[in-house]
């Protein structure tokens, strides 16, 4: 399945929960956020579709995800982008040179 298909069937599943997906144009890296009492995720069209996935599954990590059916290919991608944010925020840091 397309990383583009993945993000929209995500979106749909991020609407099911109450949540508005935008998707615009800025100087932004995108996340989730509140605004007037709606939840909001934030995509940025420069980005590349991975990019966008990653911030979207981000988002959706404390979401009641369990309780909207997503195809298997769409969970396996949502369950993959975790853990590469699990091991990414693991990964000791750099000592300088």
């Amino acid at each position: 399945m397309e990383t583009t298909q993945i993000i929209d069937e995500l979106e749909q599943a991020a609407a099911q929960l109450g949540m508005e997906v935008r998707t615009e144009k800025g100087n932004f890296r995108g996340g989730r956020c509140t605004v007037d009492g709606e939840q909001i995720i934030m995509l940025n069209q420069r980005h590349l579709p991975e990019t966008q996935l990653v911030v979207l599954a981000d988002a959706l990590r404390d979401a009641a995800i369990d309780t909207v059916y997503l195809k298997p290919a769409v969970r396996q991608a949502l369950v993959d982008a975790w853990e590469d944010l699990d091991a990414r925020t693991n990964e000791p840091a750099e000592e300088p040179s």
